[in-house]
């Protein structure tokens, strides 16, 4: 078969190839293929794909060759790329709410690529456009249509943003990255619809991901990439199955299941003392937010969190899980005293819920908090060492300046971080060492309770192994509690002793993590069970993942108890 994007020899450098990113990578992908590009940040993935789009950055010194139906790619003046992207190939990328235009309507964005190249009047590439956000299973998509990004959820801005890289017929389609950081049933939508959309257009796709159960899902052959070169390649059974390179093993090692296989050699959770005294509790904590639809309108209340209960004891982790939307972020931040709240919250036996600032500012000390983005929680302004540096400054004055400066390097080297990190800023650090300068700041005070909010979810498989590993040995160490949010069931169930899963803002069931992941009772448990996508290729599509409407007001069910511990509202 004549492939239709044949690459060979393709080598990018930097600084007047000084630095190598890409080596000398050979790739052929065959009409209605699915190839498969698996491998770490810094890999070279993602340039190897802006390569063949012609998007390159500013200062790459790209040779080889690239050639799209036998047409040479490298070269070609940019109205000549203009001609062939969206018509012959198009892009996904990463993050769609960087890459989509916010100051044009999603029908517009659509659109676009159908006036460029289908001469279509504009009113028909409207029309175009409308089906093209039914084929991609947005709801309402006469109301979508005239709505900005910012307005629509992650999910569904990955869908205008499919939509508009499919909707003028390219034959080869390049997916960076275009599930990271999407909720488990939200990916495998996604997923799904790429699958769709490749029968139906017989388009081929060169799918970029780190993840290997995406991988299992979707590819026909994968290519393992390390620093910039290919180091295994092969059809997607036999690479997932029986990995001949040492990378690939390790990364297939690294992947977190949910059949309690686990990484060989992880850190595991130690058991929770059985009179191990309770350090953190929410009684009935309930989070309303006012929304106004216009300037006129009234607003409408909207219940983030519903009257959630749980208890905390030291040295336990509980995981609470839940889609975008379920309340767990707000949770969070209700426990912390960052959200105004109805309900009772206590550390230690004193209450938040009536503290004042002062109270609250020393309460702090022993609750503390990882977030999802390092990068964008670390003071760009600031060095690492001032950051991790903060919370010695605020809760520990009497420290002098080498004292903390010791406590910052001994903590750096805690978090295997090389204390001379403490001079560089954040942007010059990588995803997972920023992750790891935010749990050194967090843990810095050795506080009683930390809550980690999505704190490995857009991490490589093997750097946020690691992360997990680090926060499993820090709890061993200091006897922290940990509150672990996340979407991911597999990571859940790496660290957590107990699990509380919220849907609409409520509570639909809890227990011990091997009991709620095995043997889960509430129909949202199930169907985010469902959706996991583990590291072998499935012979047949996955049922797909039930999705329920929000539970109304006044409609509570609940709890009862399933099982020794466990609880479900059934």
């Amino acid at each position: 078969m004549t492939p239709l994007l044949a690459v060979r020899d393709l080598s990018i450098a930097f600084q007047g190839g000084a630095i190598e990113a890409v080596r000398g990578v050979s790739l052929d992908v065959n009409p209605g293929e699915c190839l498969g590009i698996v491998g770490e940040s810094g890999s070279g993935k993602s340039l190897t794909a802006l390569a063949a789009m012609g998007l390159s950055p500013a200062g790459a010194v790209v040779s080889g060759s690239i050639r799209l139906d036998g047409q040479e790619l490298l070269g070609l003046s940019d109205p000549d790329l203009n001609r062939l992207r969206g018509a012959r190939m198009g892009m996904i990328f990463q993050d769609p709410l960087t890459s989509l235009a916010p100051h044009l309507r999603v029908g517009e964005q659509i659109a676009a690529p159908l006036l460029a190249h289908g001469g279509l009047s504009r009113g028909d590439a409207w029309r175009e456009a409308r089906r093209w956000l039914d084929r991609v299973r947005i709801p309402d998509p006469d109301a979508r249509l005239r709505q900005f990004p910012h307005e629509l959820s992650g999910g569904m801005r990955q869908r205008v943003m499919i939509a508009a890289a499919l909707a003028a017929g390219p034959k080869l389609l390049l997916a960076d990255e275009p599930t990271t950081a999407l909720d488990v049933t939200v990916q495998a939508g996604i997923l799904d619809l790429l699958q769709d959309l490749r029968a139906e257009t017989g388009a081929a796709i060169v799918l970029i991901s780190h993840d290997m159960g995406v991988m299992a899902r979707m590819a026909d052959r994968i290519c393992v990439m390390r620093a910039g070169a290919y180091v295994e390649e092969g059809e997607a059974a036999q690479v997932l199955a029986a990995p001949r390179s040492d990378y690939a093993k390790a990364l297939l090692a690294a992947t977190p299941r949910l059949d309690g296989q686990g990484r060989p050699g992880r850190a595991r959770p130690s058991p929770v003392a059985a009179d191990a005294a309770p350090v953190l509790e929410a009684r009935d904590l309930t989070v309303d937010f006012r929304l106004r639809q216009g300037l006129f309108a009234p607003a409408r209340r909207l219940r983030a969190v519903d009257g959630v209960s749980f208890t905390l004891r030291r040295g336990e982790t509980l995981g609470v899980v839940g889609e975008s939307g379920s309340g767990k972020s707000t949770l969070a931040r209700a426990a912390l005293r960052l959200l105004p709240s109805a309900g009772a919250v206590t550390l230690m036996g004193e209450s938040l819920s009536t503290a004042d600032k002062a109270a609250l500012r020393r309460a702090r000390s022993d609750l503390q908090i990882v977030f999802q983005d390092p990068l964008g929680s670390l003071d760009p302004r600031r060095t690492v060492g001032q950051s991790v540096a903060e919370p010695l400054q605020v809760h520990r004055p009497d420290l002098g300046r080498a004292e903390r400066d010791a406590l910052v390097a001994r903590w750096l080297g805690d978090v295997g971080l090389s204390p001379a990190m403490a001079a560089r800023h954040p942007h010059q650090l990588s995803g997972g060492q920023a992750q790891r300068a935010g749990i050194a700041r967090a843990m810095i005070l050795e506080p009683r309770v930390v809550i980690c909010d999505e704190a490995v979810t857009a991490l490589d498989v093997s750097v946020r192994a690691q992360v997990i590993d680090l926060l499993v040995t820090l709890q061993a160490r200091l006897g922290t509690a940990l509150v672990f949010i996340s979407h991911d069931l597999a990571v859940v169930r790496e660290v957590s002793h107990r699990v509380m899963v919220l849907y609409g803002g409520r509570i639909v069931e809890e227990g011990p993590a091997d009991a709620v992941l095995a043997d889960a009772r509430h129909p949202y448990t199930q169907a985010l069970l469902s959706a996991v996508l583990p590291p072998e290729v499935r012979m047949r599509a996955p049922a797909p993942a039930r999705r329920l409407p929000p539970p109304p007001d006044g409609g509570r069910a609940p709890l009862v108890e399933v099982g020794p511990g466990h609880r479900a509202a059934v």
